[in-house]
């Protein structure tokens, strides 16, 4: 069994592109979480319909704040073996589960893994072919908290981790980096190489590919996760 969390806010616009190329890629016994922070669009009409027509979706209320919590609420309700996360505006290529549940197959020491991403603009016209190769990508604890590349967008996770993940950090930069240095911390993360989800970029995007935060914000942040990563490896361990 799968889960796959989805955050929503005022997601009308994608949101129905993204859902029809998850869930056919989903098993009956698989459950799609949606959890909405409020959004005054039309995007509570979208999941409504879909979920009137689909069981396997389960809709929640989320906190109410920001996106951070909002995935930490939707990880929260998940019950899969294993963990996708998914943000509202991308679009799955119909290969993404059945590859990365292979890899987790014929790789059980690990933990997580993120796939490639083709990174594109609003009409899904490539921008960069690969996200792996425009961001430089690549594994370790020490690297990822000096110059994050983790991406939920392309993470998945066994569900097992979910106890070493929750509570995320009210103070971390972002969930995904938090999720990825977790399992980074033991070696238990890897790399999909193909590319396995069109990453739209837009003028409303939650997250950026390249942060606009200064040098400061950004060694202060670093400083921040340094410290609850701490003790979250040595205390509860």
């Amino acid at each position: 069994m799968i889960s796959i969390c989805i955050a929503t806010y005022n997601g009308e616009k994608y949101l129905e592109e993204q859902l029809a190329s998850i869930l056919p890629q989903m098993t009956a016994s698989d459950e799609l979480i949606i959890s909405d922070d409020g959004s005054k669009d039309e995007t509570m009409t979208i999941i409504n319909r879909y979920a009137a027509q689909d069981e396997r979706i389960k809709f929640f209320k989320g906190p109410g704040k920001g996106v951070i919590a909002n995935f930490e609420f939707a990880i929260n309700q998940s019950q899969g073996d294993f963990i996708f996360l998914a943000d509202q505006d991308d679009v799955w290529l119909p290969e993404k589960v059945q590859t990365t549940l292979s890899f987790f197959a014929s790789n059980p020491k690990i933990d997580l893994v993120i796939s490639d991403l083709v990174i594109v603009d609003e009409q899904l016209q490539v921008i960069e072919p690969s996200y792996f190769e425009y961001r430089k990508v690549a594994l370790g604890f020490l690297h990822n908290i000096v110059k994050n590349k983790y991406i939920g967008a392309g993470m998945a996770f066994r569900g097992s981790l979910k106890s070493r993940i929750l509570p995320i950090p009210a103070k971390v930069p972002m969930h995904d980096m938090w999720i990825g240095l977790i399992a980074a911390y033991k070696n238990k993360s890897a790399l999909i190489p193909q590319t396995l989800t069109l990453y739209r970029r837009h003028n409303n995007n939650a997250s950026e590919i390249n942060t606009k935060a200064s040098f400061f914000q950004q060694l202060k942040w670093r400083c921040a996760i340094s410290y609850v990563l701490f003790k979250r490896i040595f205390f509860n361990s």
